[in-house]
């Protein structure tokens, strides 16, 4: 099993702990629309991720298979090698996830939050593997086999889930000038022009002074990307970068400065349209964040929601053998479009209502051939046939207020 599968439970444990201080000590580091669509992008990147690794696993264990100088037996030295070589290829994976515009199409989900918190850990792009499985190729021709490259990097990723928070200062020197901390890793989330491009340190904050992209914490940073997303929906969160990488494209004169421009660091243009444009400052005191104000029995409703969704998307990576491909694409789909309606409904779009019968529907009829094919018990269903009545009346009583961007 996948650790971080397998972690999924303390994920939560920890995150409703952070949200319990967060409530306590007055902080603001939460929004149930944020946190929650975090947690939708890192659903929808763990459900297609089941797929995209058929083509990204098998690819790194080709080149091991066919091309590995040398075999190794685990041992406590080969395996710290190991680490130290997953370590480093993220680093540059990460690095080049930043400084290549096509490349921040795959990284860009994850630094779209302007909160920042446990909950951001979890909000992964779709298509990051895409774009930088190959970086790890070295390791597998040097000789470390197929599974040990995998636990040690889901290991390497569980490190990282800790150090997306506020609620831990600064770390003690010694510590802070090997690992990577929460400190450092604010640094990197930071818009500010300066914070910008810092700190892609996967594990050990090494890689990062070695090869000059460290950055110390100063004054706490400004959240997110340039350009924000401005949507609650996780697809579009990570349709939206591709959709104005084209439509950048399309103001590019010439081929060679198009694929110059995809390739360049992101803010290059050509001479002609006055050259490398530089990370704006930002403005704290008119900084606002997205937001759109929902009742508070929509907010209810979206809530008890996503616990299904969670619960179902759980109970399908952990039984995902079960099923066959058909089933696993099927109840995938059925889970991302969840996740995508819930979020048009956290907007406010009115017409999401209409999205969200259809969704009903679509599990009534799953549960029930799940019920006829002996997957699931006769309860199943049942059960969503009530959550479905429940829910179809609660939605038309609820009054949607018109768009409001606040603090």
């Amino acid at each position: 099993m996948n650790p971080i599968i397998l972690s999924i439970p303390i994920f939560f444990i920890l995150i409703g702990i952070e949200v319990g201080y967060d409530y306590f000590k007055n902080k603001n580091i939460y929004r149930l629309s944020d946190a929650i669509t975090n947690i939708s992008c890192g659903i929808v990147e763990q459900l297609t991720g089941v797929f995209a690794k058929v083509f990204t696993v098998a690819a790194y264990h080709f080149v091991f298979i066919h091309f590995a100088i040398f075999e190794f037996q685990p041992t406590w030295y080969w395996i710290l090698i190991c680490f130290l070589g997953v370590d480093l290829c993220y680093y540059w994976a990460h690095r080049m996830s930043h400084e290549v515009n096509l490349f921040w199409l795959g990284h860009v989900v994850h630094h779209q939050s302007e909160d920042y918190n446990l909950s951001v850990a979890l909000r992964q792009s779709v298509f990051q593997k895409m774009f930088t499985f190959y970086f790890y190729f070295p390791l597998a021709i040097i000789g470390f086999d197929t599974e040990w490259f995998l636990l040690i990097s889901a290991f390497n990723l569980l490190y990282q889930f800790w150090i997306h928070t506020e609620v831990i200062d600064k770390m003690p020197k010694w510590f802070s000038f090997v690992f990577n901390t929460p400190s450092h890793h604010r640094v990197h989330h930071g818009v500010n022009p300066k914070y910008i491009d810092r700190n892609h340190a996967g594990s050990l904050i090494i890689w990062d002074r070695i090869f000059g992209t460290f950055q110390e914490e100063e004054e706490r940073p400004i959240y997110g990307i340039t350009s924000p997303v401005n949507s609650w929906n996780p697809v579009m969160a990570n349709i939206q970068p591709f959709v104005i990488l084209f439509k950048e494209l399309k103001t590019i004169p010439g081929f060679w400065n198009k694929l110059k421009f995809t390739f360049a660091k992101p803010g290059w243009y050509p001479k002609e349209m006055g050259g490398y444009k530089p990370a704006p400052e930002v403005d704290r005191d008119a900084y606002r964040k997205f937001n759109v104000e929902v009742s508070s029995t929509l907010n209810f409703y979206l809530f008890a929601q996503y616990i299904i969704v969670l619960g179902a998307t759980a109970y399908f990576l952990f039984t995902l053998t079960a099923f066959g491909l058909p089933l696993q694409l099927l109840i995938a789909g059925l889970i991302i479009y969840s996740v995508a309606t819930l979020g048009m409904l956290f907007e406010n779009k009115q017409q999401a209502v209409r999205l969200e019968m259809i969704r009903f529907l679509l599990i009534l009829g799953l549960t029930g051939y799940l019920y006829y094919s002996g997957i699931l018990p006769f309860w199943v269903p049942v059960l969503f046939f009530i959550i479905s009545v429940v829910s179809v009346s609660i939605l038309t009583k609820i009054r949607f207020h018109k768009f409001a961007q606040v603090d």
